[in-house]
């Protein structure tokens, strides 16, 4: 079989620099998770560009009379934040619908939550650290209120963001419970080394189909041999 090509992130033809992930949501994932997973990806777009947004209100926030100090820091959180949440809890989520990997639901769950913990941090807003938060929005609106209400619509994204990715962890937390996900599977998997495959782990699946089903009648070409006429005349 053909090994699928990298198509994500989906880069131009003239650069040097290839694409780094098979992503196939149709393809890939089972139909009932298509969907969750699809809005999953969703927050994550969202995500980056609530940090987009953020590198400009803090522009705005040292524009009115801010420091310079949380302009640099958005920067460094765009960088840094955006391509991290994709590959650490994106990632190990679409991995883990693909291939029903328990390993990779428990990693998602622990980095997921150190998201939400993240983004609880940014929307509280502590002056200084490059996110515009309640807390710098609303004492920045005594000094220059234009500035203010830039920072305000970051402010209310990130609000949006920390309550649907904890609805998220949630969901997918009970999701994995009611497959009957637990801690003892994922030892399993890190003991066998089933987790460091995706393909392995659904060898494994098809074979204990394959098993179910029961053995098969061994195939036989569908055209009768012809034999050369030695008899007599």
């Amino acid at each position: 079989m053909a090994v699928p090509l990298n198509n994500f992130p989906p880069l131009p033809q003239f650069l040097r620099i290839k694409p780094c992930f098979y992503q196939n949501i149709e393809e890939e994932i089972p139909a009932p998770h298509q969907q969750l997973v699809r809005r999953v990806y969703k927050l994550w777009m969202m995500y980056s560009g609530t940090l987009c947004i953020n590198v400009i209100a803090c522009i705005a926030w040292w524009a009115g009379g801010g420091s310079a100090t949380n302009f640099g820091f958005s920067l460094l959180w765009l960088i840094l934040f955006s391509p991290c949440g994709y590959v650490c809890w994106f990632r190990p989520l679409y991995k883990a619908f693909r291939a029903d990997s328990s390993f990779n639901f428990m990693a998602f769950f622990f980095i997921f939550f150190l998201q939400c913990v993240l983004a609880l941090i940014q929307t509280i807003g502590i002056s200084g650290w490059g996110t515009c938060g309640w807390i710098a929005t609303v004492m920045f609106f005594s000094q220059n209120v234009g500035s203010a209400i830039v920072m305000l619509i970051t402010c209310l994204l990130f609000t949006v963001l920390t309550a649907l990715m904890v609805l998220v962890l949630i969901k997918v937390h009970r999701l994995y419970r009611s497959s009957g996900g637990s801690f003892e599977r994922t030892r399993e998997e890190w003991s066998t080394g089933v987790w460091k495959s995706a393909p392995a782990r659904e060898a494994g699946l098809n074979a204990v189909a394959h098993t179910a089903q029961g053995p098969s009648l061994p195939q036989y070409p569908a055209a009768v041999p012809s034999y050369p006429d030695n008899s007599y005349r």
